[in-house]
Parts: C-alpha cells; structure tokens; sequence
C-alpha cells in the first residue's frame, strides 16, 4: 500500500505536470541559457550589471515605501525599454543573424552532411595564401583577404569588382601590388577561388584594440564580428601577418601558425562521405595564438 502511494505522489498526474509542460521548461531554459551567453560576450554585460543594481535600489524602495522613486521607475520602463533597443540595435541584430545562421533541425538531430565540407578549402589552396602572405610581407605590401564560410557575403561583394578565378599566389600578389587598380580594398574568396576584390568591409569599433592597428585591421575584426568569416591581414608597415575571427585578431603569425588556422577550414574528402552523430567539440575555433 504504501509503495503504490508513493507512485501516486511521484505520478505526472498527481503532479499535474503534463509533458507539454516538461517541453516548455527545456524551451524556455535553453533560450534563457543562450541569451545569456549572448549578453556575456557583447556590451550588454555592463548593461545588466548595472539593471541589477537598479533592481536592488528599487527593492529597497519598495520595502520602504519610497513612493516616489517607485512612480519614477514606473514611469520610466516604457521609455528604458526603447533606449536599450536604439542603443544596443546592433548586437540585437547580431544576434537575430547568428539565430538565422543555425539551422534549428541540425542543432536538434546533429548530423553533418558532406555539403560543408565540400566547400572547403583545399590543401592547395593553403599552400597558395601561406606564400602569397609571406611574400608580401617581406615586401612590406598590405593585403586584406576575407574568407568566406557560411555566412553569405554578397552584400560586400557588391562594393567590389568580381574576379572569379581559382586562388594563385602570383594572383593575390600582382592584386595586392602598390599602385594597381585593384590593389585598395579587400578580396574575398569563397572555397578555392578569388570572387572578388577592392571590396570595402565594415570596420570595427571595438575600444579594446590596440591604437596601433590601422583601418586593414578594424576591417578584419569588423567583418569577424558580423559574419563567421576568417581574414588575413598583411601589415604595409611591419609585414606581419595576422588573422582575424570571431571579433578576435590574432597578431604575428608565422606559417605553422597561419597553416593551423586554415586546416580547420579544409576539405576532407574521407570525412565528406561520413555521417558524424555528434558534432561535440570538433567546430570549436582554434585557441588563439
């Protein structure tokens, strides 16, 4: 008698939990779990450390009755709710892009398909932009070339003139050379080929890079923070290389370093034909350099 009241007790009816309601709890903690993390890596951080402390101040006034602090702030959330989207409008449309750019059944039932890793990059194709960037910077010529992954980059490519020709180290070199008509700007490439170049890139606005780096490399960290995009930079001054990616600039790469970056961009042949079950770490960005 008393194991079948603790089934009863322990039962989702006696509960009155349906599994509607178990659903909508995973729901709801997974969205408030990435939104989160959205509000850790952007200036929203600052944003709601401080709404906490205004949260405190209000408590407080409301178990001491402050009536008119608590009219002010009553009045004022309508207004606040319109200033945080004006003043945060583009890291909430940073995030609506980064939610476009998942594919929902693919996060659900993670299975990788041979579409992505067939529009990888090839081993050639490294070789190529190891030799280009390391030529230039012994010439001390700049060079800003974006490599595009998942995420579209059309709407740079306009800006641009197309090109449309299979990566070449004696390319991106004659392109990138001082005083030619397509030397100003970026290229951009999407697998194996050169798409287009003289493109103009958003630039960073980041405080926290050094006041050294020029306008290339606010391009190259500004086109990281809008799209999934990796770039190598030349410097014009000093010849070093650089990559940016995911908002990050890693600064001073020698080859092995440069090579390591983009291996993580190349095409597999014998991983295209398998169906991997668990994505796990293995997207995982390179630790930084």
């Amino acid at each position: 008698m008393n194991l079948e009241k603790l089934n009863q007790y322990i039962s989702w009816e006696a509960l009155n939990v349906t599994k509607t309601d178990v659903a909508e709890i995973i729901i709801l903690s997974f969205i408030i779990y990435q939104i989160m993390v959205w509000i850790k890596s952007t200036r929203a951080w600052n944003l709601l450390k401080g709404f906490s402390v205004v949260l405190v101040v209000l408590a407080v006034a409301a178990v001491f009755h402050m009536n008119t602090i608590l009219w002010i702030a009553e009045n004022f959330f309508s207004l606040g709710i319109t200033a945080v989207i004006i003043v945060f409008q583009p890291e909430l449309r940073r995030a609506l892009e980064q939610l476009g750019e998942k594919n929902i059944l693919s996060s659900i039932v993670p299975f990788d398909s041979s579409k992505k890793e067939e529009e990888g990059i090839t081993d050639r194709t490294i070789s190529e932009l190891i030799r280009a960037c390391f030529e230039m910077g012994k010439a001390r010529t700049g060079a800003l070339i974006v490599i595009e992954q998942s995420v579209s980059l059309q709407e740079y490519d306009r800006t641009g003139i197309p090109i449309d020709s299979l990566v070449s180290s004696q390319l991106l070199l004659n392109i990138f050379e001082k005083n030619t008509p397509l030397h100003d700007g970026a290229v951009i490439l999407a697998g194996n080929r050169i798409r287009s170049a003289t493109c103009y890139l958003p630039l960073s606005d980041n405080m926290k890079l050094s006041k050294a780096l020029g306008t290339r490399h606010r391009a190259a960290v500004g086109i990281s923070e809008v799209s999934d995009s990796m770039t190598i930079t030349v410097s014009e001054e000093t010849g070093s290389v650089s990559l940016a990616k995911s908002g990050r600039l890693l600064r001073n790469l020698n080859q092995e370093q440069l090579k390591e970056q983009l291996e993580s961009l190349r095409f597999r042949p014998e991983e295209g034909r398998k169906i991997k079950l668990w994505k796990g770490r293995s997207k995982n960005e390179n630790k930084g350099v």
